[in-house]
């Protein structure tokens, strides 16, 4: 079958602990398909990760463009970072080597940046101009950055550096939550850090938080201090796979 490019793409996204993909219609920001989801291989060496992307090409039976969103920075295709995944990613232009593998055109961008446009474009920041930051907060803290709707990508302010000299997600992502059995309104504290934080640097008009722990924004967001907007995102766990389609839609035009 041969698919409309203009109306729908696969989009994928790597996470962490998993990997999942749908069909999107990139004109509504909405899946069209069921979401297929297959998680993570260990370790999740570039070897492994193409072959659960072939595979996901086969469920689809697609034959249109593909937008992959990554959790690395990436730039023209290429990761610069490995941050979660495996130190194999490190300076890997990832594009070519799914396009190779599928024979399909592959757009990557950073899974954050395109959670956050999925989110600008159809979610919690349609109509916000300023500056806006979108965070998405799982394993790691994730970040996308708008002025006026326009995107600046690659700013990862997770990684800024945190209490301990690690990286600040280290600390406040839901991993530490978890990780260290803290109750919401002990980890709020920590979020709570890591926002002001942010504002001293940026000065945001509008913050939208995203990621798995958007859907407990009620058991933290009380204990936030911080003196900006701030909204649960709408979009959800949906948002990397309808920012990746929207991605490739925009680059393969």
């Amino acid at each position: 079958t041969v698919q409309n490019y203009k109306m729908e793409l696969l989009g994928i996204d790597i996470g962490g602990s998993g990997i999942k993909a749908a069909i999107v219609d990139v004109e509504k920001g909405e899946l069209i398909s069921e979401r297929h989801r297959i998680p993570t291989p260990r370790p999740a060496v570039p070897e492994a990760i193409v072959e659960v992307i072939a595979e996901m090409v086969a469920h689809f039976d697609w034959k249109g463009a593909v937008g992959v969103c990554f959790p690395t920075v990436v730039v023209d295709g290429k990761a610069l970072s490995k941050s979660n995944m495996d130190a194999a990613w490190l300076n890997f232009q990832v594009d070519q080597y799914f396009q190779e593998r599928c024979d399909l055109p592959f757009y990557v961008v950073n899974d954050a940046d395109a959670a956050a446009m999925a989110e600008m474009k159809f979610g919690a920041g349609r109509e916000k101009n300023g500056v806006v930051i979108v965070i998405t907060v799982g394993t790691g803290l994730g970040s996308g950055v708008f002025h006026d709707g326009k995107l600046l990508p690659n700013i990862e302010l997770g990684h800024v550096f945190g209490v301990d000299g690690k990286p600040i997600e280290h600390y406040a992502a839901d991993s530490a939550r978890k990780r260290e059995g803290l109750k919401f309104k002990e980890w709020a504290k920590r979020f709570d850090f890591f926002l002001h934080h942010v504002i001293r640097v940026f000065r945001p008009d509008t913050f939208i938080i995203g990621g798995g722990t958007s859907k407990k924004m009620d058991k933290f967001q009380q204990h936030l201090t911080i003196d900006v907007p701030i909204y649960a995102a709408e979009k959800l766990n949906n948002a990397g796979i309808i920012g990746a389609a929207m991605f490739a839609n925009e680059a393969h035009h």
